[in-house]
């Protein structure tokens, strides 16, 4: 199976299935306990048909959208995701360029390989940090205040993983970083000899939004991370202190209940980004889109409203939109093209969505983004 061969989401993650080792890949494509969560989130889109108008003369289809304060080109984005040069030696790099070259955002993680200064300088597309809160204070001050002399543009908290999910599959492995294999996992990295050489002729891995405060690579583990490092008492008066403290555009990352939404928008948050995380984190937790309509209800018309997990097609990109969101994050939807070729393999995928997206609007009747509304869904539950 080759690049050109791959359409859509499943062609992706097929090819990067091919090219992993499996512990890799199952980090990837695996999350907590039985996995509910994640099958739900994408299968809530088949409950909800599309009703389009017709005769509407939509020759010109303008994908445009604005989400907190930056213009984008496309009304998806590349959400921020950890650990990126195991899947690709390209990494963030390859990401952050193929979301460059389509004008749209993309973000980058505390576990980001790659550093955000790197990044800020090599590409001017909007730029977001997800960050975790640590239990040390002077820490989480550090790197805000490193993010803010990058010019990073929206920090992105992100409190659905207070603590890390319950993820079977690496623990059937024994994957975790640094790696710490069973016997079969080793086996299954054997078996892939062309991804170990490119891991070990390539740049050194590093975690360089942490390496100079966590010593990530000796004895703690991204596990460990979690559960030691990780603040489960963070509350309502951190994110107001943070709010203030950063002083710039802020989003809240993990949001499914209606009145902590709320809660973001008094505290004067700039968005809220509906997540279960990919069903990584709480497995049963809500899909986000079948949270979304509630939530625009609710806060819309005082922050944006922005969803992801489970995202896999344009025409769960259009349906969401019109349910309201203003814009939609992808993750595995850009991992597995990553994995699969690298920089070529994002540029093809964020095309394949973008000419959907497109085909799908005008088919519905819309020229613009804001012209699809929630009288173009039916729920049929």
């Amino acid at each position: 199976m080759r690049l050109s061969q791959c359409h859509n989401f499943h062609d992706f993650r097929r090819l990067a299935q091919k090219r992993l080792p499996a512990p890799i890949f199952n980090y990837i494509d695996g999350a907590a306990d039985d996995e509910i969560a994640y099958a739900r989130n994408t299968a809530v889109f088949d409950d909800v048909d599309l009703v389009p108008h017709v005769l509407r003369g939509t020759e010109d289809i303008d994908l445009s959208v604005e989400i907190m304060g930056q213009k984008l080109a496309l009304p998806f984005y590349c959400s921020p995701t950890a650990l990126q040069r195991l899947f690709h030696h390209e990494g963030e790099r390859a990401v952050a360029a193929a979301a460059a070259k389509y004008g749209t955002m993309f973000g980058v993680s505390s576990l980001g390989t790659t550093s955000l200064e790197e990044l800020r300088r090599a590409y001017d597309t909007p730029q977001v940090y997800q960050f975790y809160f640590h239990r040390d204070r002077g820490l989480n001050k550090a790197m805000m205040e490193r993010a803010k002399a990058a010019g990073v543009d929206v920090m992105m908290l992100t409190v659905d993983s207070i603590t890390g999910g319950n993820r079977e599959r690496d623990k059937r492995t024994g994957f975790s970083i640094p790696f710490r294999l069973t016997l079969g996992g080793m086996v299954q990295f054997a078996m892939k000899p062309m991804w170990g050489i490119n891991y070990v002729t390539h740049e050194k891995f590093a975690l360089p939004q942490l390496d100079d405060h966590v010593d990530m690579g000796g004895a703690l583990s991204i596990g460990r991370y979690f559960t030691e490092m990780l603040d489960p008492t963070m509350t309502w008066d951190d994110l107001a202190e943070m709010v203030e403290e950063w002083g710039g555009k802020f989003c809240l990352k993990g949001v499914i209940h209606p009145e902590d939404a709320e809660r973001a928008a008094e505290l004067g948050c700039d968005a809220v980004i509906l997540s279960n995380h990919g069903g990584r984190q709480l497995d049963g937790s809500r899909a986000p889109f079948d949270a979304l309509g509630g939530i625009v209800d609710r806060v819309g018309d005082r922050l944006d409203v922005i969803m992801d997990s489970g995202v896999q097609r344009g025409t769960h990109i259009v349906k969401a939109l019109a349910m309201g969101a203003k814009a939609v994050g992808i993750g595995r939807g850009y991992l597995f093209p990553l994995a699969a070729a690298g920089q070529p393999g994002v540029e093809r995928m964020l095309g394949l969505l973008k000419d959907e997206v497109e085909r799908d609007m005008r088919l519905m009747g819309a020229s613009q983004v804001s012209e699809l509304t929630r009288d173009m869904l039916h729920d049929r539950r």
